[in-house]
């Protein structure tokens, strides 16, 4: 992850959930098995250069592992 999250993550909504995901096997391959869900929110980043930015963010999130592979998808600002 090449940022940080500055803020709570707001507006999340799920993408896709169990077979709906594409990267599914490789997930359950580095993480272990679970229930898999592509999510989707918004909040403030900050980027390598020192730049706060608001951004579309995109991950991963199984019960008992947590959230892995956070994405900047989309700058709202």
């Amino acid at each position: 992850m090449d940022f940080e999250i500055v803020s709570d993550i707001t507006e999340i909504e799920t993408i896709a959930v169990g077979s709906g995901i594409r990267d599914r096997t490789r997930l359950q391959r580095i993480y272990g098995r679970g229930r898999w869900r592509k999510l989707k929110g918004i909040a403030q980043v900050r980027l390598p250069n020192g730049m706060i930015r608001l951004a579309e963010i995109h991950w991963y999130e199984a019960h008992g592992i947590g959230s892995k592979e956070f994405k900047i998808k989309l700058f709202l600002d």
